[in-house]
């Protein structure tokens, strides 16, 4: 038995040109250390994760930057001429020593400083010296700042987050260098409405945890802000902006939670799904060197990536009701559509969604028939007509790409590999660790995560 859904009408908005620096024209792709290592970084752990993102093949999917986080540098101070150090117990050869070994590799690299006198763990932060950080950091060659927003010096007006994050942006700009500048300010002061001309993206909420829908004292679902939000939560926020987004400049959902055990597989594939269709920075936060065959193929989707790194317009949600939120992707032409049906409750569902949900009123579009490719099964059922039945598992999600075969212009239609099960999909690369042995355990959280 299914039950009928009735959603409203697709809003077809792309977004903004962001930053003209000519980064990010895609949403950027990568691995930060803070989720799994916090404080206890060092070259080694450093490196040992552009391995591993190397060997496992993860390289060959776009995952380009290794971004250093916060505890890099000596906390006790500056040098005599005012230059932060990099702590010389955790990274003996230094930093230029590391980003030319990341960049042999074929990867980039990341640091991190804040908006603030002090970093959020208390290291000395980039407020009062943006030229000389910059200039430092070039001197270094490296590709990435993500700049977090910690002890403020009470600059926390919206004119006060504009001038701190945009005296970086100028900073990196005199540099010469390309430098990606992800702004972390946790969405306060409505970053989304005036980030895109500064940084080439922006955080729009507080920090995410390993934690699908439990709500959190923490992260209240009517404020931006806070600590400990699950992705549910993220994702609600982040629908009534993803118009805010686009080229050099793309809405931050945060770091992802893929690969961390306390998250199920439907729910990693319902958060890898939608961070990538919203086209927010695919970044990951686990253990790369122990990653699961499990984890490797979420992230290695080439169908999921698409919607990320492809023309696909920014998803948008059409509807809320209940437990089921109905998302949905056009293509530049308007012709195909991604259309994504996530069940945050706590049963299967088995639910008809009729076409008249789908596009909204349009009738030469509900009078047509589609081939429909189910984006994680590549499930293809052909010539469908005036509604679909679906199952979406409890917390997961059922994404399909709509292509017409008759009724409206005709466009080739692309099939997806032979119709199978995803748990037979081979990903297109090897999950290994460092060494480039075949890693079997489960990733597991080492730090809080931020």
């Amino acid at each position: 038995m299914y039950e009928i859904l009735a959603f409203g009408v697709l809003a077809l908005v792309y977004g903004v040109t962001g930053l003209d620096n000519g980064l990010a024209q895609k949403p950027q792709m990568g691995w930060n250390s803070w989720n799994t290592f916090a404080c206890n970084i060092n070259e080694t752990t450093i490196l040992s994760a552009a391995h591993a993102i190397k060997n496992s093949g993860l390289i060959n999917f776009g995952y380009e930057y290794v971004v250093i986080d916060d505890c890099w540098s000596v906390k006790s101070g500056r040098d005599s001429k005012g230059n932060l150090v990099a702590d010389p117990s955790k990274f003996p050869h230094g930093m230029k020593w590391l980003a030319d070994q990341v960049h042999a590799l074929g990867l980039k690299i990341g640091i991190y400083s804040s908006a603030g006198t002090l970093t959020c763990a208390g290291y000395p932060a980039s407020l009062g010296r943006e030229e000389r950080d910059a200039a430092l950091w070039a001197s270094w060659d490296m590709d990435y700042l993500k700049y977090d927003n910690c002890n403020d010096a009470g600059q926390n007006s919206q004119q006060g987050n504009i001038k701190r994050y945009t005296a970086m942006r100028d900073a990196l700009a005199k540099t010469g260098r390309p430098i990606l500048y992800s702004m972390c300010n946790w969405g306060v002061a409505d970053v989304w409405n005036w980030g895109a001309p500064i940084g080439n993206s922006w955080r729009m909420s507080g920090d995410i945890t390993n934690n699908f829908n439990t709500p959190f004292d923490g992260c209240p679902a009517s404020a931006a802000s806070g600590y400990g939000c699950s992705v549910i939560n993220i994702l609600n926020k982040a629908a009534p902006i993803v118009a805010k987004g686009g080229p050099g400049g793309w809405n931050d959902l945060d770091m992802m939670v893929v690969g961390f055990s306390n998250l199920t597989p439907d729910e990693q594939q319902t958060h890898f799904t939608m961070w990538a269709a919203i086209k927010s920075p695919l970044i990951m936060g686990h253990d790369v060197t122990k990653q699961t065959w499990t984890t490797l193929k979420i992230l290695t989707n080439r169908n999921i990536l698409d919607l990320s790194q492809g023309s696909w317009n920014i998803a948008t949600r059409t509807y809320t009701m209940g437990d089921v939120q109905l998302w949905q992707q056009t293509s530049p032409d308007n012709v195909e559509r991604i259309v994504m049906v996530l069940n945050t409750g706590a049963k299967d569902r088995n639910m008809t969604v009729p076409f008249s949900d789908i596009f909204g009123g349009d009738s030469e579009r509900e009078a047509a028939t589609y081939n429909v490719t189910e984006l994680w099964t590549n499930v293809v059922t052909d010539e469908v007509r005036a509604h679909i039945d679906i199952v979406v598992r409890s917390h997961g999600i059922w994404v399909g790409r709509f292509q017409p075969t008759s009724g409206i212009q005709h466009v080739d239609i692309v099939r997806a590999s032979p119709r199978r099960r995803s748990d037979e999909h081979q990903a297109e690369a090897t999950v290994s660790n460092s060494s480039g042995a075949e890693a079997e355990s489960e990733v597991e959280s080492e730090a809080g995560v931020e």
